[in-house]
């Protein structure tokens, strides 16, 4: 059986992409809370940081605002083989 590594997460995958997309966390923040998700700018933060899971909601609307593919938050995980 495959699984993941449980200490990988993809912050720092969605902050590859806000810096790469060129904005501030605060802009980000600005565009999920104009899209209805109620989030702040620290919590925003311990999401690139793995310090706070992700909702599939927010990923959603990260996906749009960065106009990227969902492959892109899990490029560099790594699956390992159970032995």
């Amino acid at each position: 059986m495959q699984k993941i590594r449980p200490d990988l997460g993809i912050g720092h995958n969605i902050r590859g992409l806000r810096v790469r997309s060129g904005m501030t966390q605060e802009q980000v923040v600005a565009k999920l809370q104009l899209a209805g998700l109620p989030i702040s700018r620290s919590s925003y933060a311990k999401i690139e940081t793995n310090l706070l899971n992700i909702r599939v909601s927010e990923l959603v609307c990260l996906k749009n605002i960065f106009n990227c593919r969902f492959d892109d938050f899990f490029e560099g995980l790594e699956i390992e083989e159970e032995q």
